[in-house]
């Protein structure tokens, strides 16, 4: 049985990330639940990264440097071996939490001892810190559903929290640099219960770097997994129709909205 404060492990995975690393610094600061520790593991940044993160003096840090730029999905990899967290927890430098996020979570955890897997609905911030929109209007889905993942995938990894037991025998592909979380997250959810706090829990921001140079990466990356998956999904009753469809059908702008569906 898990104890009823366990550790948090939050994962940062940095790369030149000065330019919004302090704000992301502060909304976990401000975490009203305080057992947690921060893994942050340094991609071979050459601007102001650490100096930031020594200026916000948290003391239950480790922190990692890698002397050569590696895929982000191997960095998540690197990073997790680092983590003793009961739970793991992801934060990009450009996106922030609010105060009672861990909170929440570790709530709801405590009331479903059964559960591995938990996400959250989110904010979408501009680059001038302004909400632009509420991500998903619709109740999220709950429960076992590969199926509505595949027809809308909604879960955005700075909303989970999961069992730290889970990467024993579970691991970000680390050939991927933009969707390893999302190929992860459809695997488990065909072993296990997801679980969704309806209330948005974080924020996205939006802003000139973190997908106008990832287009072609991205549809790369989505057809490699789609033709290594299909066979996999198909004979397990799955329906990949909707990702062939974004994948083939839409233009440059609805593929940009899709990718915001992806929360990458």
């Amino acid at each position: 049985m898990k104890k009823k404060s366990p550790l948090v492990s939050v994962i940062m995975n940095a790369c030149n990330s000065e330019r919004y690393l302090n704000e992301c610094l502060k909304s976990l600061k401000k975490q009203t639940y305080k057992k947690w520790e921060l893994i942050f593991f340094d991609n071979c940044s050459s601007d102001n990264t650490h100096r930031v993160l020594e200026k916000s003096k948290i003391k239950n840090l480790k922190y990692f440097y890698s002397k050569k730029r590696l895929k982000l999905y191997h960095a998540r990899n690197l990073a997790l071996k680092k983590a003793k967290g009961d739970y793991i927890t992801f934060l990009d430098t450009d996106d922030k939490w609010k105060s009672d996020k861990l909170k929440k979570q570790i709530n709801f955890f405590n009331r479903n001892k059964d559960l591995k897997i938990l996400y959250s609905n989110y904010y979408v911030l501009d680059m001038n810190k302004k909400i632009k929109f509420l991500k998903h209007k619709s109740l999220l889905p709950k429960g076992r559903i590969t199926d509505r993942l595949l027809k809308d995938y909604v879960i955005a990894i700075l909303t989970v929290m999961i069992d730290r037991n889970l990467f024993f025998k579970n691991k970000f592909n680390q050939k991927y640099e933009i969707i390893g979380d999302f190929d992860l997250f459809l695997n488990l959810s065909k072993k296990y219960k997801i679980g969704a706090i309806q209330a948005p829990l974080a924020f996205y921001r939006i802003h000139d770097s973190n997908f106008s140079n990832k287009i072609n990466i991205y549809k790369n990356e989505l057809k490699n997994w789609i033709s290594k998956n299909e066979r996999k999904f198909i004979l397990s009753g799955h329906n990949f129709f909707h990702l062939k469809y974004y994948l083939f059908k839409i233009n440059i702008k609805n593929l940009i909205r899709y990718i915001l569906k992806m929360g990458v």
